[in-house]
């Protein structure tokens, strides 16, 4: 058989070998161009601007779904 533990695991020992397994929030900056929050290394989903260059064009108005 494995091995098996001798004592129970307290709360306490149990959280701390879990306190990496966290989400963690996206790193957001302010978009050079337009100002709008996006991710760091990301092309902005409002004006399609990427480190100064278009790279996306962006409609005015959503196509609607035939």
């Amino acid at each position: 058989m494995g091995a098996l533990p001798k004592k129970k695991v307290s709360r306490a020992r149990r959280g701390s070998r879990r306190a990496h397994t966290h989400l963690a929030t996206p790193t957001l900056m302010n978009c050079p161009q337009c100002g709008a929050r996006k991710m760091t290394h990301h092309v902005c989903p409002t004006c399609g601007t990427y480190n100064g260059n278009q790279v996306l064009r962006i409609e005015d108005k959503p196509r609607e779904a035939n």
